[in-house]
């Protein structure tokens, strides 16, 4: 099996492996935007029927490797209520959502990301459980077609009264959970990931060089520059969204 699979040129590549270290220390340190920046350079550099299926095995391992580093701090019973709602995303397949243009799904979550950011908190509905697995029901659907969702995720998590380092290690919890079923759903169909093993082993193992680096800041944060930062880079991924859309 070569190295670097033919699609890819060898400085892609190694761009690629390196940019899994920078991208896995954002969203160690801060919860997010590591995978939406990683998802956008590689559908740069990668086949386009490639791209989702192996963002996806690499972010699984990159969120895995962070959930076991912060397994103490995750809560389970949000994790419990995400994957059920993922679960059953997972297996409707997007047969209702998919009929509305993928332009509009990214309007409506760079609309819905930018109101957690910045609007008012959300009400005690939005921090129900129900509502909770209602959303892992309708992101794990949206991932198989607008890819990263986490941003969407971290909103919803948001309406619960989290410590940063409970956030973001529930966060890739139920990251990790929604990926899992999405690589999944890929295989049964028949993608075939072999030619690209190397490319994610090593992504998938620099990317858990780069959490552990990212995990001393997390844990050294304050809790109200922490929001600060989150809510920023929220925005710039909302308007990102918004901006595919439009153009």
């Amino acid at each position: 099996m070569p190295l670097i699979p033919e699609s890819l040129h060898f400085s892609e590549f190694w761009l690629l492996v390196g940019l899994s270290f920078f991208t896995s220390f954002l969203t160690a340190a801060i919860g997010i935007g590591g995978g939406s920046i990683l998802l956008a350079v590689m559908a740069q550099a990668i086949p386009a029927g490639a791209v989702i299926p192996v963002h996806g095995i690499v972010q699984l391992g990159s969120n895995v490797g962070r959930a076991a580093v912060l397994h103490q701090s995750v809560d389970r019973a949000l994790l419990g209520w995400f994957v059920a709602g993922s679960l059953v995303g997972a297996l409707i397949g997007g047969r209702i959502v998919v009929t509305l243009p993928v332009d509009a799904l990214r309007l409506m979550l760079g609309a819905f990301i930018l109101y957690s950011a910045w609007g008012p908190k959300f009400g005690a509905l939005a921090r129900s459980k129900k509502a909770l697995a209602m959303g892992g029901l309708l992101t794990t659907t949206l991932t198989m077609f607008v890819g990263a969702t986490g941003p969407f995720v971290m909103s919803m998590l948001r309406a619960f009264p989290l410590r940063p380092v409970a956030l973001v290690a529930t966060m890739a919890s139920c990251v990790a959970a929604q990926h899992l079923l999405k690589v999944l759903v890929f295989g049964l169909l028949g993608f075939a990931f072999g030619p690209y093993v190397p490319l994610m082993a090593l992504m998938v193992g620099l990317g858990f060089l780069g959490t552990l680096a990212g995990r001393h800041i997390l844990l050294r944060v304050d809790p109200k520059k922490f929001t600060l930062v989150l809510n920023i880079v929220l925005t710039l991924l909302a308007v990102r969204l918004i901006g595919q859309a439009l153009l």
